[in-house]
């Protein structure tokens, strides 16, 4: 049987190796127009923490990100972090909501999840020039495209996994082709692959400076707020989601922006080297989808397509829990009755 996954980004690549772990009689090939380095999670600090999801549900977001917080934590504490780009951090991350900041629905996936206080919250404020009403404090992972995705991508060709590169217009190519299954993971490239309207890209512009001081994560949930994210080897500063917009040059509006912002949150910053501009582009819709659908070809016959797409500023995030999902749908609907 021959499983084709559409896109090579963190969701097609994870998806991919997920399939291949469970299934390894497969034939699974992954179908990508553009692959790491430059794929849009490649330009992306890697921060776990669900981000521009839209109104998908909450019980799906926490299923997902579960999922994808537990793998990373099992491939932390297995000395397999430098490999995959995984690092712990602690997190600061602060609203000025004039309702203050409700305990995350997330707070019990991550590790010492607890309210700032009105000291800590009034010191900070006086720091950074801010009007802070709420925030909390945590340990999370980081995970950097750049080292991950090659990672998983040696794993899945060790596994007998096929990676070609090539656009795809049409899921019709596929069944021409003899593929069984199509795994739809082409995140913007849903709009027009698989006609979903709903599907908007979210712009994103973020700067990489050199600041090995900088250990913690500071993030602002404002809708104009920036925020900090260590990694590696640079420091991620942003940001902006700007829904709509297809500009995919640097905006030097946008850079003063973020600089003026991640200044303000962290002065030292001022004495940091910017490494480098990046632009990408979020695939966002109101709700992610991953479910089941069934297709008619153009001579009448009916073809499975599995999409997994549409995840907003979180694809790090539910990565691994949606690849666990389509696991599910795959074992439920398709290989009930199979011994694969």
């Amino acid at each position: 049987m021959k499983v084709a996954v559409v896109g090579a980004g963190v969701i097609g690549v994870t998806t991919a190796v997920m399939i291949k772990r469970t299934f390894p009689h497969l034939s699974v090939t992954i179908f990508g127009e553009v692959f790491t380095p430059n794929t849009t999670g490649d330009g992306s600090a890697g921060l776990w923490g669900p981000y521009i999801l839209g109104d998908t549900p909450s019980e799906d977001v926490l299923r997902w990100a579960g999922g994808t917080h537990r793998w990373l934590e099992e491939l932390w504490r297995s000395g397999l972090a430098p490999e995959a780009g995984i690092c712990l951090v602690p997190v600061y991350r602060v609203t000025s909501d004039s309702k203050g900041y409700p305990k995350p629905i997330w707070s019990s996936l991550v590790y010492g999840c607890h309210e700032l206080s009105p000291e800590l919250l009034k010191k900070i404020n006086i720091e950074q020039k801010s009007n802070y009403s709420g925030g909390w404090h945590f340990l999370t992972y980081t995970v950097e495209p750049t080292l991950l995705l090659p990672w998983l991508l040696k794993e899945f060709k060790t596994r007998g996994g096929i990676v070609i590169k090539r656009k795809i217009k049409s899921f019709e190519e596929f069944k021409m082709e003899g593929y069984d299954i199509i795994i739809n993971c082409s995140g913007l490239g849903a709009r027009i692959l698989a006609q979903d309207t709903e599907v908007h890209p979210i712009r994103g512009q973020v700067c990489r400076v050199d600041a090995s001081w900088q250990f913690e994560v500071h993030l602002s949930d404002d809708d104009n707020g920036n925020y900090i994210i260590p990694n590696m080897n640079s420091v991620v500063l942003g940001g902006t989601h700007q829904a709509g917009d297809y500009n995919l040059q640097v905006s030097q509006e946008d850079s003063n922006f973020i600089l003026k912002g991640c200044y303000r949150m962290s002065p030292a910053l001022q004495k940091s080297r910017i490494l480098k501009e990046w632009v990408g582009l979020r695939p966002g819709r109101m709700q992610v989808c991953l479910k089941l659908e069934i297709l008619r070809s153009k001579n009448g016959e009916n073809y499975l397509v599995i999409h997994n797409y549409g995840h907003g500023g979180s694809g790090v995030t539910l990565s691994w829990g949606c690849a666990q999902d389509v696991v599910k749908i795959l074992k439920k609907k398709i290989f009930a009755k199979s011994k694969l």
